[in-house]
This record gives structure tokens, sequence and C-alpha cells, in this order.
């Protein structure tokens, strides 16, 4: 039976500008800067629209390796809006669950291009900053995974959302945002109920103690069945029950945007669980969809599709104590 995945969180419209010279990193007491003289024009090489949000991207991901994929958030009925539906139908994400906010407008987001790859991203939140409950109600949804991403700190709504799940016996990945992480109580005091906890290094830091991936997954599986640990161009860690995979690079690219790269890694991974694959199988594939992900402009562009060839890749595999 295909798995059934319900992505909730945010969907925006952006905006990405290629500024070449103009946007070219500027390094800074240990800081790299993109620098915007007041009063000036700068030239851009190139304009690109796109549609993007963390749970907008992972649903695309689900649909594109061929799960029933499902989106719920909060955007207007303005021309932001509509570009995020017809992305979504594009890839037939269904999008029964989205609703409307009549006071603020769709998420928007302006991404300034560095040459290296790496961006400054300028956000209006708009409606995904101002979530109420009573959009997020799962009494109609019939899912077998939840995919969570940011919710703009709103943890009254993500409690909501959790123990829903939990009454439905629906199981819950969750990618934390900065909202969320800055109150890590709460977010501890939810995880008994949440299957898999994707994070990157410096995020999982906030939450348990440890200098290295490892350390920190070890540490997280006090908390939920299922962890993973990224660490961009260093690879990744992650655990279940007894077994613990390291990775390192998938595969030595260039990079074009890393926009969108962690929620292709934190939802290729959950595809493949959902798949019931091995946990040597999700790693490997995260780690192939965000690489393809950073080939491509915009966050959506590079998500792999079902037939797309997934290599081998090096992987350390741990049987951990009980």
């Amino acid at each position: 039976m295909t798995a059934r995945v319900l992505s909730i969180g945010a969907a925006t419209q952006d905006i990405l500008l290629q500024g070449g010279a103009a946007f070219k990193p500027w390094h800074h007491k240990g800081v790299d800067y993109e620098r915007l003289p007041l009063g000036s024009k700068l030239e851009v090489e190139n304009v690109m629209f796109s549609t993007g949000g963390g749970a907008c991207n992972a649903a695309v991901t689900f649909a594109r390796q061929g799960l029933h994929s499902m989106f719920m958030g909060t955007i207007a009925d303005d021309p932001a809006g509509h570009a995020v539906l017809k992305a979504l139908d594009d890839d037939d994400v269904d999008t029964v669950q989205i609703s409307y906010d009549e006071k603020y407008g769709t998420g928007y987001s302006t991404i300034l291009l560095a040459p290296n790859g790496e961006r400054t991203v300028m956000v209006y939140r708009g409606a995904s900053g101002y979530y109420q409950k009573k959009n997020f109600n799962l009494k109609d949804v019939a899912a077998d995974w939840i995919y969570l991403s940011s919710m703009a700190g709103k943890m009254e709504v993500i409690e909501y959302i959790i123990s829903q799940a939990a009454e439905k016996n629906i199981k819950v990945a969750w990618n934390p945002g900065g909202g969320e992480l800055k109150q890590p109580a709460k977010v501890k005091a939810l995880l008994e109920d949440v299957e898999v906890l994707i994070l990157n290094k410096e995020e999982m830091q906030l939450l348990v103690e440890g200098n290295s991936t490892e350390e920190l997954a070890r540490h997280a599986l006090n908390y939920v069945p299922t962890v993973i640990v990224s660490d961009g161009p260093h690879g990744a860690v992650a655990a279940h029950n007894e077994k613990l995979v390291k990775a390192a690079m998938y595969e030595d690219v260039k990079v074009i945007d890393r926009l969108g790269a962690g929620d292709a890694f934190g939802s290729g991974f959950v595809t493949r669980i959902a798949q019931d694959r091995s946990l040597e199988d999700a790693v490997t594939f995260a780690s192939a969809n965000s690489t393809s992900v950073v080939t491509k402009i915009g966050a959506k562009a590079g998500i792999l599709h079902a037939n797309a060839h997934i290599h081998d890749m090096p992987l350390e595999v741990k049987e951990l104590q009980k």
C-alpha cells in the first residue's frame, strides 16, 4: 500500500536574484556577508520565480517519489498563493487541507544568490507566521505519516497537531525550525510522540549535549526512536534502535544554490522510512536528494523523481549497545 504523508508548515513564493559580482561574499571577522551599499544600484544577472517553504518542498519530494502526498498550511487568496497552489498541483500534491488567511498575505521570500552557492534570504512570513489551531484539525485527514516542519515557533499549534496524530496513530517526523528551537524545553516535552527527529548539527546541540554528530545522535535516541543529524558537506549520522549509520559526502558536485537542501535531505530520509526501507537506504536517498537540489537554482528544481538513479555511497554501520 502506498504510504500517505501529510506535510505541515510553510509555503512561500520565492524570487531568486543571481547577482554575480554584486553579491560576492565579503569576509569580515570570521563571517561572510553580502554587501548592499545604501543608495547604490546593483546589477543582477538573472531573476527567477519559484515557490518554497519547508513543508511545501517536502511535499514535492514525497509526491515525486510516488507517495500519496498532501500539504497542510496557510496561504492567502493572492498572486503568491495562486503560484503556490499551481506549483503543488503540477507535482500532484493534494492541497485540500490548505487554509486561507484574510488578514495576511502569502509568505514571500527574496533570495540573494552568491556565486559560491550560499544565499541571503529576506522573508515576509505573512500567513505562515500567524498559524491558528482551527486550521490544523486532523479529524478528516487519512495519513500514515506527518512531516512537520517549521511553524514559526507556534508551540501551541504544534502541540495540537502532535497530540491529534498520537490519538490517530499517525507517525510524526519533525524538523523543528528556529522559532521552535528557541523553546527547547517545550520541544523535548513533545518528543515522546515523535517517531523521527531531523536536525542539523548546530540545531541538535540546542537540544542535547554532544560535540560530534554521532554523540548528538546517540543522545537524541533517549527522546525518539529514530534520529538523523546532518552536517552539510561533512555528511550525516542516522540512528534507530541499536543501529547507527554514518554517511560521508554522497557526491562532489558544483554547488549552485543551497536553498532547500535541508528540506530535501529531511524529506528524502522520511520517504524511505515511510516505504519501510532500511536506515542505510534512507540516509543514501536523503543525501542524493539534497545533493541534486544544490546543483539547481531554487528549492524544488533538483528534487529527484522516482526513476532517478541512486548510486551507493560511503557508509559506516555500527551496532549500538542496548
